[in-house]
């Protein structure tokens, strides 16, 4: 059974520790990874006080939890970067997992998911290197097939910005028997960062994969970004929720920020409450850049 069909309730989804770390806590994370955070007993108890967070609010106000792994840039070109070998790596993306559950299986009342999270190769808001899907299945493989190897609920590929890459995941994903969620990001008009239609892009990866992903979203976008561009075709009912942005601003706009735009965190939940509303099929809501607890309790109580 679809995991989602498995659940009565909504999913909080945080994947905005990095904004949080970086101007709130005053962590320096290079590469914009949390995966080296794996390696020290101060950065394990800054990711578990994260994780146990999202289950408090969710134990509180009903809700279940999808645990995202600090994976995101956890691939070869990214890691090399900050020195990162393969050997490494690998233990890095099994390590992230089995972390996840070494918290989730002291929870016994909040339904949790265990999301092994994966990244675009390159920039998720500049699709500068544009594989085709075999390239992109080629590629993605080697860091899904380390995540298979800990036995995650799913992969939830993250700012995903053209549909060949997300097609080559989900193949690499179905290689390995495991199940597959699609996000991608839009700009401020609502289109992926090649200018294609959200609803294009998922009859796309469907259409190429024969509808084997469970589902997609939407994330790293202001909800006035794309609410315009919501309607009632049938691609809708493929995307199960979106994980937002605080900030209005663009990701060019963002990328060269040095101060937090943490928005309006009461305005960010009315419209995910109206989103809910709207669309009450989607069973997906959280925040992501710009958001921290604050944002994440009032998407929670607009959700429930």
């Amino acid at each position: 059974m679809p995991i989602l069909e498995k659940l009565d309730r909504p999913l909080l989804c945080y994947t905005g520790i990095e904004t949080d770390l970086i101007f709130n806590q005053g962590v320096d994370l290079p590469g914009f990874a949390t995966f080296p955070l794996l390696e020290t007993d101060e950065g394990r108890a800054l990711l578990a006080t994260s994780y146990m967070a999202q289950v408090d609010l969710a134990r509180e106000l009903g809700c279940g939890v999808m645990f995202e792994s600090v994976t995101w840039v956890a691939n070869k070109d990214r890691a090399a970067r900050l020195g990162h070998g393969p050997k490494l790596l690998e233990q890095i993306n099994i390590d992230a997992i089995d972390f996840m559950r070494d918290l989730s299986d002291n929870v016994g009342d909040v339904p949790i998911v265990l999301s092994a999270q994966v990244g675009p190769r390159g920039d998720g808001y500049l699709p500068e290197s544009h594989m085709d899907d075999e390239e992109a299945e080629h590629y993605h493989s080697v860091q899904i097939a380390q995540l298979a190897k800990a036995k995650p609920d799913i992969v939830s590929a993250f700012t995903i910005s053209y549909p060949e890459e997300a097609m080559g995941i989900v193949r690499a994903a179905q290689k390995h028997e495991l199940p597959i969620a699609i996000s991608f990001t839009v700009e401020t008009d609502g289109l992926l960062p090649t200018g294609m239609p959200l609803g294009e892009a998922l009859d796309a990866v469907d259409a190429a994969t024969e509808n084997y992903a469970e589902y997609f979203l939407i994330n790293c976008a202001h909800p006035e970004h794309f609410l315009p561009n919501l309607d009632d075709s049938p691609w809708i009912k493929r995307l199960a929720g979106v994980v937002v942005n605080a900030s209005r601003c663009s990701h060019a706009e963002l990328d060269k920020s040095t101060e937090l735009d943490d928005g309006d965190p009461k305005e960010l939940g009315a419209y995910m409450g109206l989103i809910k509303n709207t669309y009450p099929h989607m069973k997906i809501f959280g925040g992501c850049c710009g958001t921290d607890m604050r944002h994440m309790r009032e998407i929670a109580q607009a959700v429930i």
